[in-house]
């Protein structure tokens, strides 16, 4: 693939990555932060580096798998990998101002 074609891959899957909601917040993943990095190599090689708002979260595998599964939905994709860290560890600064204000946090309001 060239450049071009992985970045648009790229996107995508993140575009992708929006139909999988974290179960405790109600809200997209990516929106919430929680997607560090999405990569696209070449023959559809994809890799997904993401995190949970807390260590030993009980939504680990489901969000993982949404993530596996949404991305394997991208034509053109022909193997995930999807990575968890917590480096770095998950804020709620991290999160879009849309997701801020789902979870009534536009107000200033804190965690």
């Amino acid at each position: 693939m060239d450049p071009a074609t992985t970045s648009r891959l790229d996107e995508q899957i993140t575009q992708a990555l929006h139909l999988v909601i974290d179960p405790e917040l109600g809200y997209n993943i990516v929106d919430l932060g929680l997607v560090y990095e999405v990569t696209a190599e070449d023959g559809g090689v994809v890799t997904i580096v993401m995190t949970t708002t807390t260590k030993g979260c009980p939504a680990t595998n489901y969000l993982k798998e949404g993530a596996r599964d949404a991305a394997w939905g991208v034509p053109g994709v022909e193997f995930v990998d999807v990575r968890l860290t917590y480096e770095p560890p998950w804020t709620p600064e991290m999160m879009s101002d849309a997701a801020k204000e789902h979870l009534g946090m536009s107000d200033g309001g804190g965690w």
